[in-house]
């Protein structure tokens, strides 16, 4: 006689099903293992219970090999987030959007969470569930100065993006106006356009959006550079400053008192970790932006020490300090 499922091993169940009904091309070994932080045999044995416990669960072959496990005819309104999670997340969604000044999003998302409410029939208890986790989670913000952006600039900014169009700017203190090609935003304690100015260079380069005094979408598409992605842009950089000048290997060393503590930080999407023989922690990633590599290692005194570059090397050297209270 098998022994009854444990609640969360009925909630990661139910959670996969969504999972394999949402993705129109199902759902992998590896995607589970990645999705729930599993091994590879328990990702098997969860697709085993999934073909066990749904009649509508189809298992087929791709053309990588990789066998994928989806849900025919769902009836995903049986599997519904408890009503109240999805309330808490659009609303903490739309507070950070207004936060940023995309008022836009902010609407678009208080609308989604009112229709939510429109549709629950315990709408007052389910309200005062969420407001009391909101309120609960009220200083859970980003730490440090923020730049202000002002809405309408950002609003023709993301107008552009969906064309993506050009876009008629003036930029700091220039006199006439530059049209700009916009391939992304970089959010961050600066947010930046991230555009190309076809009259002066060919590459993309950032534009800081609080310095963006008029803004204004033109009925002129463009064709955004080739291979270009947001993503791959923002790796090229520690913070957002892109500098191919400065772009290379970086090498940290963390003393062993630090290790712990750094092998918890995500420096860098691509960032390699090795832990040493002594206790010290060796990162390792491809990057520029030396002097927001400075102002963050600062925070750690003399606890790190940059191997590579010379220059970022040099650049710390003397500013790090054995006094700190606590590391970042």
């Amino acid at each position: 006689m098998r022994g009854r499922m444990s609640f969360s091993k009925a909630q990661d169940l139910i959670r996969l099903a969504q999972i394999a009904a949402a993705r129109r091309g199902g759902v992998s070994l590896e995607d589970i293992c990645e999705e729930f932080g599993v091994s590879h045999r328990t990702a098997q044995r969860m697709t085993d219970a999934l073909e066990e416990t749904f009649g509508n669960v189809e298992a087929a072959d791709g053309e990588d090999r990789k066998r994928r496990w989806r849900l025919v005819n769902p009836g995903l309104s049986q599997f519904q987030l408890r009503h109240e999670t999805g309330v808490e997340a659009l609303d903490i969604a739309a507070r950070t959007a207004e936060a940023e000044g995309r008022l836009r999003h902010a609407k678009a998302l208080n609308d989604l969470r009112d229709g939510l409410l429109a549709r629950v029939p315990a709408r007052a208890r389910v309200e005062a569930d969420a407001e009391a986790v909101l309120m609960a989670m009220g200083q859970v913000t980003r730490p440090g100065p923020k730049v202000s952006l002002q809405p309408d600039i950002l609003d023709a900014i993301i107008e552009s993006l969906r064309g993506p169009f050009r876009l008629r700017a003036r930029y700091n203190q220039d006199a006439a106006p530059r049209i700009l090609e916009p391939h992304g935003v970089l959010l961050g304690h600066r947010t930046y356009l991230a555009a190309r100015d076809p009259a002066k260079a060919d590459e993309v380069r950032n534009f800081r959006i609080d310095l963006i005094h008029e803004a204004e979408t033109l009925n002129e598409s463009f064709a955004l550079q080739e291979g270009f992605t947001i993503a791959e842009y923002a790796a090229q950089a520690f913070g957002v400053w892109q500098d191919p000048a400065q772009y290379g290997e970086v090498v940290w060393r963390f003393a062993p008192e630090a290790a712990d503590r750094a092998a918890g930080f995500r420096f860098h999407p691509r960032q390699v970790l090795e832990p040493q023989a002594d206790g010290s922690l060796i990162v390792r990633f491809h990057a520029a932006g030396w002097l927001e590599m400075a102002w963050h290692l600062y925070q750690w005194g003399d606890k790190v020490e940059v191997l590579s570059p010379e220059a970022l090397r040099d650049m710390i050297e003397g500013h790090r300090r054995s006094d700190f209270a606590a590391m970042p």
